[in-house]
């Protein structure tokens, strides 16, 4: 946190100084057209997500989770409201701009891993660089995987991975550009307790160590619990 100093009267007295608001919904509206009629999955979600924060997302299935998770990320466009991220307003904001903001300053790990089968760890964990246009892309993903344990399976592809080893590839690929943002959506879904258990380890150290914002879908009461604070969402609604 940033430390501010109060002269007045000679003394100097350190004061925490007002957090930056990274993510910002105001009213935030997601719907899809259907033939029995438009389908609302967020229905006016308000939320602050602070520079530094770690935030759970719960609900039930089919509350508007992964929903919101895109919106943030600008994979999907709201369709009504308000949507800051990283100071930029994403309802205003090109495909490209969004893009952009994703490749350079927005990190995202999936139930899923979502990896390239043809491509190394290291050429997948690089791979948003390299869209980016960072040269130095692929040293940045091997520093990353060396961080999170994988330093030695640099040139092994996703077939002959684990999958707590895959998802520590999308965590590199998610830190190793050090994003402001990071969006995890269920990151622990597919794997046992155990190794689900070690993956949350790295996430939140990487986080805490890179000063990034997270913020944390999860089913699971008790990695809720470990985060800074808990945001409800029922019906696309938040729920207090």
């Amino acid at each position: 946190m940033a430390l501010v100093l109060d002269l007045a009267d000679g003394a100097q007295r350190a004061q925490a100084a007002p957090a930056e608001t990274v993510v910002s919904l105001t009213q935030a509206r997601l719907s899809y057209p259907s033939p029995e009629g438009e389908v609302s999955v967020l229905r006016g979600i308000d939320i602050q997500l602070a520079a530094g924060e770690i935030t759970a997302v719960t609900g039930p299935s089919g509350s508007g989770k992964s929903s919101l998770i895109a919106v943030i990320g600008g994979l999907e466009k709201a369709t009504g409201g308000d949507v800051d991220v990283l100071g930029v307003d994403l309802n205003q904001a090109s495909e490209s701009v969004r893009t952009n903001l994703r490749r350079r300053d927005i990190g995202i790990v999936f139930q899923s891993f979502h990896l390239i089968p043809a491509m190394t760890a290291v050429q997948n964990a690089a791979l948003p660089m390299v869209l980016a246009g960072e040269t130095e892309a692929e040293t940045a993903a091997a520093r990353m995987l060396d961080r999170v344990g994988l330093g030695h399976r640099l040139t092994h592809r996703p077939s002959a991975l684990s999958g707590g080893e895959q998802q520590r590839v999308a965590i590199a690929r998610a830190f190793a550009a050090s994003p402001r943002l990071v969006l995890a959506d269920e990151p622990t879904g597919n794997l046992d307790q155990a190794t689900g258990d070690e993956v949350v380890r790295v996430m939140f150290d990487l986080v805490r160590e890179t000063g990034a914002s997270m913020l944390l879908v999860t089913h699971d009461p008790a990695l809720a619990e470990k985060c800074d604070r808990t945001i409800a969402i029922d019906s696309g609604l938040v729920r207090t």
